[in-house]
């Protein structure tokens, strides 16, 4: 059986997401794939992932099937279970997924007023190992993190296999013992008309075995909560609301179930002297009005340090120049962005007399030779009030 991947995980959201929130996901996806708006050479790509986001919303924005995928996973919203009949030759093998997630199709059936296994005489399967529940974790990086990667140590409070028992759930030195009421089957059976309804053993819970000296650390359940330490790995280029999948970090499974999904949420922490502007940034740099009119070098900085930028005579305040590949690491892709460094003239704000002396006689050198700026002006006054 092919291997889907989780509905979830391909829109982008968490399972708590609201109707508002799976729209909007698949609408910004359907923008960026959709096949009419991508190059020929990406067509049969986005083809692919415009078909596999269309799936995934259709499911998970009809109330009645994301509650059966919440529940049963990808088999549960299959259409061979809701159409036509029972295939044993393919339907078979979807129940089979079913059970090794630790899903009773018995339990399913009686949900739906169904009485067990209608199916009869085949005695089903025991309650099997659960799959651990997915964790959501916010995450707080620097500026440098995002631009670069890095690693980090998180703490997180999950549930983990009990040491005292080895995760069994009962006491060391002692051992499980087969539940009476159903003989270790895990289910009672009854005959009822034409059919042999199975149903679970309320007993055991379908295990067939039950603890009759539990563990005094997990209290007999095979768990206990604890934090554990995680070191993430950030890909470089990472921005805030970025969401990371980090497989089997969840928590452990009940009866010996593999670990769920850990999912962090990233927030970059904002910069005191840079912007970003997807994989640009930007800054804002003082430059004194001599060296703006006059030229020369101003120290600028940088995300790996500090450089000296040429400032060309003449320069004008907002006027901006970009370095090249000194910006943020494109995500999963090759390359970085740039910086784009703006130009602020500074202007004294409490000059010395020397000062004043020297800006009064530039001011009447300016008059004889005014800059660009005022002579363009002087020209739109001139043809206004002529």
């Amino acid at each position: 059986m092919t291997t889907k991947r989780d509905y979830y995980e391909i829109l982008g959201i968490s399972k708590t997401a609201t109707t508002d929130d799976i729209k909007k996901a698949y609408r910004n996806l359907a923008l960026k794939y959709h096949p009419d708006r991508v190059s020929a050479d990406k067509k049969k790509e986005a083809e692919e992932k415009f078909k596999e986001m269309s799936e995934a919303y259709e499911v998970l924005i009809d109330p009645q099937k994301k509650i059966t995928y919440d529940q049963c996973g990808h088999p549960g919203v299959d259409p061979s279970f809701r159409q036509g009949g029972f295939d044993f030759n393919q339907d078979f093998h979807h129940f089979e997924d079913l059970q090794d997630w630790g899903i009773n199709i018995n339990d399913i059936l009686q949900g739906f007023g169904l009485g067990g296994d209608i199916f009869g005489g085949g005695g089903g399967r025991r309650a099997g190992p659960q799959r651990g529940r997915d964790l959501e974790y916010k995450i707080e990086i620097s500026f440098e993190d995002a631009a670069f990667g890095g690693k980090k140590t998180i703490a997180i409070p999950r549930y983990e296999a009990c040491e005292e028992c080895g995760g069994t759930g009962a006491k060391p030195g002692s051992k499980k013992e087969r539940c009476s009421a159903c003989g270790g089957r895990g289910q009672a059976s009854s005959s009822s008309g034409f059919f042999n309804v199975v149903r679970t053993c309320s007993k055991c819970g379908g295990e067939g075995t039950v603890i009759k000296t539990p563990c005094g650390a997990c209290g007999g359940r095979g768990r206990v909560r604890a934090k554990k330490e995680i070191e993430v790995n950030i890909p470089a280029g990472v921005d805030s609301d970025s969401r990371l999948r980090l497989q089997g970090q969840g928590e452990v499974g009940e009866k010996g179930g593999r670990r769920g999904d850990l999912y962090l949420m990233i927030h970059v922490r904002p910069h005191e002297i840079f912007e970003r502007h997807e994989s640009d940034v930007y800054c804002e740099v003082p430059v004194d009005f001599v060296t703006a009119a006059l030229g020369g070098e101003v120290e600028v900085p940088t995300l790996e340090g500090r450089i000296k930028l040429k400032i060309p005579a003449g320069t004008q305040g907002g006027k901006s120049f970009r370095l090249r590949n000194k910006g943020i690491a494109h995500l999963h892709d090759y390359g970085r962005g740039d910086q784009l460094v703006k130009v602020q003239i500074d202007v004294p704000s409490n000059p010395t007399q020397d000062q004043k002396r020297l800006l009064r006689e530039l001011a009447k050198a300016s008059e004889r030779n005014p800059g660009p700026l005022a002579q363009t002006f002087i020209e739109k006054m001139k043809r206004l009030f002529r």
